[in-house]
């Protein structure tokens, strides 16, 4: 028996040793150069603290593995200076609530500085929500919060003008995700400069949850954007609205989306890739 057992051993060992290896895959060893090197993902709000920014932070930090770039994650604001930011091809706020509250002035001067030399900023899902102590931060996003909807399925709606952007390039016009959706006090259709890349087709979900019924709270109709992006200020800014837990990110078009996004930025930094064509002229942000 004890000599069948070490005979079945010694053939599975075989079959081992002549399996095929695992596939390669460059895109996870940094060959692709519009993706970014290394990216700085700020993960501290001021007000209200998401609980899914830390299994989130994990899963960006595979994420970057996945594509070849390198993420550090911090919640210390004392990286904003101008030697640690310099390190970086792209700095990522996620759900940072209140910003201008996390940052101190010296802070904010050397983001605002860093971004100006022709850097790039990702803002996800609450990164645009109460920022009214910084006024650089509340033009660059182009609108607030005002309220939001409960976890639900939506559909939503590629602008047609946005359709080669890396971010939404390749899929329907049309998409069904499911997603804790925002609502903001403005669209940013009509600041210039500002592309559109998805809207939401409020007909679809319950754009107001229960809480901001009686509070104030306001759906934003048929132009409702749910991720833009402009080149203004000397750099690149994306934002998109997933991104409240993994759940939305990690499906394929989330993870192409939020590819798309940070490659799109990364062309704005000095001699990363052949560049991107602009969706928007540039200019200061006023």
């Amino acid at each position: 028996m004890l000599l069948k057992i070490i005979a079945g051993v010694a053939a599975a060992l075989a079959l081992v040793s002549c399996a095929p290896a695992a596939p390669f895959h460059p895109e996870r060893f940094g060959e692709d150069p519009t993706l970014p090197k290394d990216v700085l993902l700020f993960i501290k709000p001021a007000w209200y603290r998401h609980a899914s920014l830390d299994s989130l932070a994990h899963w960006f930090q595979h994420f970057g593995w996945d594509h070849g770039f390198n993420v550090d994650t911090t919640d210390h604001p004392e990286i904003f200076n101008s030697d640690d930011l310099g390190r970086y091809d792209v700095v990522v706020f996620l759900s940072t609530t209140d910003l201008g509250n996390a940052l101190n002035d010296d802070q904010k001067a050397s983001l605002a500085e860093w971004y100006r030399k022709g850097h790039g900023i990702v803002a996800l899902h609450a990164a645009a929500v109460h920022h009214q102590t910084w006024d650089w931060w509340a033009r660059l996003v182009g609108c607030d919060f005002n309220s939001d909807s409960d976890r639900s399925r939506a559909r939503l709606l590629v602008d047609p003008e946005a359709s080669n952007h890396p971010a939404v390039k390749g899929h329907s016009p049309d998409l069904w995700i499911e997603e804790e959706w925002l609502c903001y006090d403005r669209s940013v259709s009509d600041i210039p400069g500002v592309k559109v890349l998805l809207r939401l087709d409020e007909s679809t979900y319950e754009p107001v949850r229960k809480k901001f019924q009686g509070n104030g709270g306001k759906p934003m109709g048929k132009d409702h954007p749910a991720a833009w992006c402009r080149e203004v200020d000397g750099g690149r800014f994306f934002y998109s609205a997933l991104g409240h837990d993994v759940r939305a990110l990690s499906t394929p078009f989330g993870r192409q989306h939020l590819l798309g996004g940070l490659s799109w930025v990364t062309q704005a930094t000095p001699g990363r890739g052949a560049p991107v064509s602009s969706t928007s002229p540039q200019g200061a942000l006023r």
